[in-house]
Formats: structure tokens, sequence, C-alpha cells
């Protein structure tokens, strides 16, 4: 059993300036939860301090237990995978996976059964005597991981270790270290700011916002119903239509819907995939521009005032620029004081 628990941690550089505000988080034995949340947010700083790369200046942090605050990186029984690999050029892949090894005093015929297991684990078999500038971005971010599981750390923390890959090799480690990760059933905190990763790798998702908590859910539940309009911009596309209700109407420039709450200004929430169009020669919006993208089409729109919408369609060869389209939402959410106060 691997547990972390932090409880009211705060981190405050010179300035001062609060990274990270009162945080609390606890992730359960083989899960991986993932850190989500635009530069500034405060999700790096975390991770730091589980590490024991930064001190936080108040709160408690624990691994099964054991109070793990203060401790020094190299006496924590975690493993961390950086964004720039941080592999040592002057070895090759078998002394950067049996440095930490060595450390601990263990013989080499077991640093050598342990390192040679890794190395399959990731899909490095037999690369172990190859230099590490001799290997591409990805095999040196498998380095990177091995380096970390060699250890057979309690807790995996991962930051951001895909940001510097192209997109097709990122989508294929992001799906061999989720597969690794659930093989040895490993406690996982994962940095990211792309919001594919956190979909496809978490078991929940922590939205982070000024070194706060803004939603923490499973991946589908953040998607589907964000609490706070931050969120529901952040994650995804979504239509984010400011107004006004009265007398239980939304209304913004020609685009008027009943919404069941009291007056006043509102901001709706509308997916793309979720605002159907019907051409009108009185629509309240017009289209602007159409993208075909084979597998569907996305349709930019224009409300009279200039608001900006997007709509995805299954047919985009039915719309043109200039067309008038009526909106028929099949799904939203309305906000008010950054809290969600309708859903349909």
């Amino acid at each position: 059993m691997s547990v972390l628990k932090i409880t009211d941690v705060s981190k405050i550089f010179a300035g001062p300036t609060v990274a990270v505000d009162n945080f609390s988080l606890e992730v359960g034995d083989g899960e991986l939860v993932c850190l989500l949340g635009p530069s500034g947010s405060g999700k790096s700083t975390l991770l730091r301090m589980v590490g024991g790369f930064e001190r936080p200046t108040s709160g408690l942090m624990t691994i099964d237990g054991d109070d793990i605050t203060q401790l020094p990186p190299e006496r924590r029984p975690t493993g961390m995978v950086f964004q720039s690999h941080a592999l040592w050029t002057h070895m090759n892949v078998f002394k950067n996976l049996a440095f930490g090894l060595k450390l601990r005093g263990l013989p080499k015929e077991q640093i050598t059964e342990k390192v040679e297991a890794v190395l399959e684990l990731v899909g490095l078999a037999g690369y172990g005597t190859r230099g590490v500038n001799q290997l591409s971005g990805g095999q040196q971010q498998r380095v990177a991981l091995a380096r970390s599981l060699v250890l057979e750390p309690k807790i995996l923390l991962l930051d951001e270790p895909f940001a510097s890959l192209d997109q097709h090799l990122r989508e294929r480690l992001r799906e061999e270290v989720r597969d690794i990760q659930q093989r040895l059933k490993i406690t996982t905190l994962f940095v990211t700011h792309g919001q594919d990763e956190a979909l496809a790798m978490a078991d929940r998702i922590v939205v982070m916002r000024d070194g706060r908590t803004e939603q923490i859910d499973r991946p589908d539940v953040v998607y589907r119903e964000p609490q706070t309009p931050f969120v529901a911009g952040f994650i995804g596309t979504m239509n984010l239509i400011e107004g006004e209700v009265s007398k239980g109407r939304f209304a913004r420039a020609d685009f008027r819907i009943d919404i069941p709450i009291p007056d006043g200004p509102a901001t709706l929430a509308i997916r793309p995939e979720a605002l159907d169009l019907e051409a009108a020669e009185a629509g309240v919006a017009q289209v602007h521009r159409v993208t075909d993208y084979g597998t569907h089409g996305l349709v930019d729109l224009d409300l009279g005032d200039g608001t900006r919408l997007k709509a995805m369609v299954a047919h985009p060869d039915l719309f043109s620029e200039g067309q008038k389209v009526n909106l028929k939402p099949q799904a939203m959410a309305a906000y008010r004081d950054n809290a969600r106060v309708y859903r349909s």
C-alpha cells in the first residue's frame, strides 16, 4: 500500500509570491492523479515539494502515514521523471540506471538483474551499452522513466515528461507509461498542461489555478460537469457566452434561450459537439468559417455583436460562409459568481 497525503500545503516565494495556497490532496494506492493547469498555477512547484526539491512554507506531506515534509529527496520513497530527462550523458544507459542501485550498496548481480528487468519493462531490452546521445528523444524519456522505476519507489512523480516530444510520439509514450503504471500498480502524481494527456491517462484530475484547487474529479466528470467557468473554459473546447437572464430567459445579442435561474448576469457554457445548427434566413448567427477535418466539421459562428462560437457538425458540406443559422443547444450549463447554477 502506497498512499500520498498532502494536507494544507503552501509555498510562498520572496516577493511575496504565493505559488501554492493551502493545498490538500490524497492520492490512493495505485492511483494515477494528474495535476492540470496553466503556467503559474503551482502544479510543478507542488510536485517538486513532494519530491523534496522544494520545501513547503507550511503544511504536511506523508507517504503511508510517514512524515516526509522536511526529508531531502534521497531519503524519500519517491522517483521523479523530469521534462528534460536529466540523464548523465557521460554514462551509457546501463550505468545511468545502475547508479542509484550502487549507492544503495546492492551487489553487482542484483544490479544487473534489476536493470535488465526494467529495460525490458520500458521496451529497451538490449540497450544497456548504448550511449545516451545515441538515443532518440522518446528512448531517452524511457530511460529516464526506467531510472526512476529501477529504485522501486512507492510514489512516482512525472513532471511534464512528454512536453519536448512531437505529438505522435507523445501519444504513444503516454499510452505506454499508463500501461506500465497499471501493471506495476504504482501510485503516481503526474503534472501536465496538456488536456489530452490528463483526460487519457488520469484516474482523477486536479484542475489548479493560482495555487489552489478548482475541481478534483474523474476525467469524464471534469469534462462533462465542470464546476466553475475556469474549468469549463480550460478543459476541452467550450463556448462561454456572457449575457443577462431576465424572467427566466438568457439573452446575448439575438440569441435567447430559457434558463430557470434568477434574473441577473450569467455565463452560458455549451460544448461545440452539443450545439446543433439549423439553417434559417433570419438566423441568430452567421457562419464565419467551415473547417472539414474528415471525421467531422467545425463551424465558426458569429452572433450579431461579434461573439464567436464553435459548433461541431457531422456534415460540414451543409454549411457555407455567410450562411444564417439558428442555434439549438442539446446540453448546456450556466455559471454565476464563479459557481455552476444550472445544467441541462
